[in-house]
């Protein structure tokens, strides 16, 4: 899609976007010829590519698949230095795309082949974004430890454990925890005390809710309640919700990260026009438009503005609106909402409206 000039100027908060799918193609190329230099084993990405391919051509995906390409990329983002390139590069492609705050977020893994542990793991991140903040990008970057709902419970307090200790530790760039995975996997509420845990640190809670329909566990999570809810595709009733859901979501106020084309291409929405931003913009309801992994939907920021605004029939006016009230869920302090919105104001007559 060829984006409009004014949603790439639009200054934007990304708060959905997980590090290893947010990765490129050109940064898959960097990776496989640093390989190749280095003399080791060539990965076969061909499911990959055909997978990009089918993007291209417009072909059906599936959810599933989509979880296929995490573990191919996890096979080449194997070790420290490779986490530190996707890490800087997504940073720079985000602020090459008009993104001014960006919440990234990704699961700690540990590779004892190549030596990457979990805490090595993090490291290499928030110095990817030490380094991106000292070069100079116009981006103000901040990091949530995720837990994978597909590991066991005794990986999941590993995981808290981390994230705490970067809490306490980062200077303020570690601002929460994510759970997230594969919701076929696993009974959500087990790890909900390891989320209270979170909580209680200091921890803000962005939640991966209701991909799937799932009443029992979607209830369970929006009456924690988190700080934000990742997608939220079937809290209604009549699309695998609940009304009593709805009601706990509007009496908190929680903010929805949503991901447009994340949810088309992985079949968990029929087609834009269908997609639950429609509920809860309409509602009043504090949304936030996401692109959960730029990289393996081929997407970007500025194209899922485009993307919600030519299907809503939004006016740029709304449009600005939307992204300026985006930055009342990031996990920061007034300060920095300050701070963004004198940004936003500064910039806003810079943007054609008309």
């Amino acid at each position: 899609m060829e984006v409009d000039p004014f949603y790439r100027n639009l200054p934007k908060i990304e708060l959905h976007a997980h590090i290893n799918g947010s990765i490129s193609t050109e940064t898959i190329d960097e990776l496989l010829a640093k390989n190749q230099q280095e003399g080791k084993q060539q990965l076969d990405i061909t499911a990959l590519q055909r997978w990009k391919a089918g993007l291209e051509k417009g072909e059906s995906m599936t959810f599933d698949g989509c979880f296929d390409m995490f573990r191919l990329i996890h096979q080449l983002v194997d070790n420290c230095e490779a986490v530190a390139i996707v890490t800087r590069n997504v940073i720079r492609e985000f602020a090459e795309d008009g993104v001014r705050y960006l919440e990234l977020r990704s699961t700690p893994r540990d590779v004892p082949e190549t030596g990457m542990t979990k805490r090595s793991y993090v490291e290499s991140v928030l110095s990817a974004i030490h380094e991106s903040k000292d070069a100079g990008l116009d981006i103000i970057v901040r990091f949530m430890i995720a837990i994978d709902r597909g590991r066991d419970l005794k990986t999941a307090q590993e995981t808290v454990k981390l994230a705490k200790e970067f809490y306490a530790s980062s200077g303020g760039v570690v601002v929460g925890l994510d759970l997230s995975g594969d919701p076929n996997k696993n009974d959500v509420r087990d790890y909900i005390p390891f989320l209270k845990e979170a909580r209680e640190s200091g921890l803000k809670l962005a939640i991966h809710t209701a991909e799937i329909p799932n009443v029992t566990e979607s209830l369970a999570l929006v009456q924690l309640p988190p700080d934000r809810i990742g997608h939220g595709t079937f809290l209604q009733p009549g699309d695998g919700g609940s009304q009593e859901i709805v009601n706990t979501v509007i009496k908190y106020k929680t903010p929805l990260e949503l991901c447009l084309s994340s949810n088309i291409i992985g079949q968990t929405v029929t087609s834009f026009d269908n997609h639950h931003f429609k509920f809860w913009y309409d509602g009043g309801h504090p949304c936030v438009i996401c692109t959960d992994d730029k990289g393996i939907f081929a997407t970007s920021l500025s194209q899922e503005y485009q993307i919600t605004a030519s299907t809503f029939n939004l006016t740029r006016d709304q449009v600005w609106e939307l992204s300026l009230k985006s930055i009342e869920a990031i996990f920061a302090d007034d300060v920095m909402k300050d701070k963004l919105r004198n940004l936003w104001a500064n910039e806003k007559s810079k943007l054609e409206f008309t």
